[in-house]
């Protein structure tokens, strides 16, 4: 059997605690591997019922008791109470939340667990309780003794996958953040990860252009000409299936999606406009380049509908969904 996933729990006043409980509850329905929370029982107990679930919590003390409940019960490695106050986050709530997220993190490093899934957190209340990092994914990374510049964000969908070369940046800034090295290394950790971790042999890189008509021969920026077009050169000359620099406003419907297998974007609204439109409930954000699965649902805490049982359960089954594939593709290798 396949080792459980574990899930960290996000901030304990979001909709992470809920949509746990809401996709254990048609675990069966979608066919979900075997999971675990980190964080508070009596939280994700109470999370439940306020959505209106009747989901049985059991308490575990490591991942390998999780197959004696997990039919019956959702399990929870219970990391001490809190408050379950939605819509209403606290320092505690944060702490409790970095907690889950170092603990998950570690029992998937020991291989006690096989993949992580992390709940959405606010970061701007991390940072208040000690927490340096952008966000978790550089957490993770460092945890696993990889730069943060060799981990790199793929938004998957059932339509589309997609990497931002530069992420959570002002856009002015953009043109002088991109490299031949920056696109060159973040496309082929992704090409490696393509045949690690989704099974795909010979994966097919579209990499999009930073200027509209991807520069029109340097009439509407030279970056294109100067930057991205060697990176691609020089991805081929080491075997990987790249092409570009391709003119964004045609890359993302249907006969051109057939084309590639991952969409490489130069800048955050680039690449995640189309994922989202195309895939708004069944987008994961997956970190490639890491010695362990990391997964996420792409969306953030929702503060402002947690507890009113609206939040959509979605992005959660097809974090859990795809971490679970990506463990077992690892665990063959």
């Amino acid at each position: 059997m396949q080792l459980p996933l574990a899930y960290s729990i996000g901030d304990p006043a979001g909709v992470g605690p809920e949509l746990a409980a809401a996709a254990w509850a048609v675990r069966a329905e979608h066919g979900l591997p075997p999971f675990f929370v980190v964080g508070s029982a009596r939280l994700v107990e109470q999370a439940a019922r306020r959505r209106g679930l009747a989901v049985p919590v059991c308490t575990v003390k490591a991942p390998d008791e999780v197959a004696d409940c997990y039919d019956g019960a959702l399990p929870v490695l219970d990391l001490g109470g809190h408050p379950y106050t939605p819509g209403e986050p606290d320092d505690a709530g944060a702490g409790l939340a970095l907690n889950a997220l170092a603990t998950a993190t570690g029992l998937v490093r020991s291989g006690a667990a096989c993949a992580l899934v992390t709940g959405p957190v606010a970061k701007s209340r991390l940072a208040r309780v000690g927490f340096n990092h952008p966000g978790q994914t550089e957490f993770v990374a460092e945890a696993c003794g990889i730069t943060p510049e060799n981990a790199v964000m793929m938004l998957a969908g059932p339509n589309l996958r997609v990497v931002p070369v530069t992420v959570h940046v002002p856009l002015r800034d953009v043109p002088g953040l991109l490299s031949i090295e920056l696109i060159r290394n973040r496309a082929a950790i992704t090409a490696a990860g393509l045949v690690r971790d989704y099974g795909i042999t010979n994966p097919r890189l579209a990499v999009a252009g930073l200027n509209p008509h991807a520069g029109e021969d340097g009439r509407m920026g030279t970056e294109d000409a100067e930057i991205v077009g060697p990176a691609v050169a020089a991805l081929r000359e080491v075997g990987i299936d790249a092409t570009g620099p391709l003119p964004p406003d045609t890359m993302f419907h249907a006969e051109a999606r057939a084309r590639y297998d991952v969409a490489i974007c130069m800048y955050h609204d680039q690449a995640l406009i189309p994922l989202k439109v195309l895939d708004f409930d069944t987008g994961v954000n997956v970190t490639l380049g890491l010695p362990i699965v990391r997964t996420s649902p792409d969306h953030g805490t929702a503060f402002g509908i947690a507890g009113t049982g609206t939040a959509r359960v979605g992005p959660t089954i097809a974090a859990l969904r795809m971490a679970g594939e990506c463990a077992a593709r690892r665990a063959l290798l």
